[in-house]
């Protein structure tokens, strides 16, 4: 965070989880930024971003003690795709960074270094 706000930046987080589970997750791991509810995955599915999760893997969530349908207040399972947007002060996307791959999420170096050509 002190990159990014040296850099005259600041970073907003997007999810679908419902806005009482960003409130708690803001505050349980103190963090710096704002995270904002996507409800339903709206902006994400306007942006090509979502994917609907297969049986296989929903199987596999159910074991987990994150309940997806609680946590974002719909029984769509759908998830947005890791993705990092550097947009100026005019509303313009400088840089863009996803993978259809949720494992593979972008490197914050990238991002700084997007932030820094902004800055210059």
């Amino acid at each position: 965070m002190p990159d990014i706000t040296a850099l005259g930046a600041s970073l907003v987080a997007i999810s679908p989880q419902l806005q009482e589970h960003n409130r708690e997750l803001i505050r349980s791991r103190s963090l710096g930024f704002e995270i904002l509810t996507d409800r339903g995955n709206a902006v994400a599915t306007r942006f090509g971003l979502t994917f609907t999760l297969p049986q296989y893997l929903r199987d596999i969530y159910a074991t987990f003690p994150l309940d997806i349908t609680k946590y974002n207040g719909d029984a769509s399972w759908t998830l947005p795709m890791p993705a990092r947007f550097v947009i100026d002060r005019r509303g313009v996307i400088r840089y863009a960074d996803s993978d259809p791959d949720y494992t593979t999420r972008p490197e914050p170096e990238d991002t700084l270094a997007a932030l820094r050509t902004l800055h210059a």
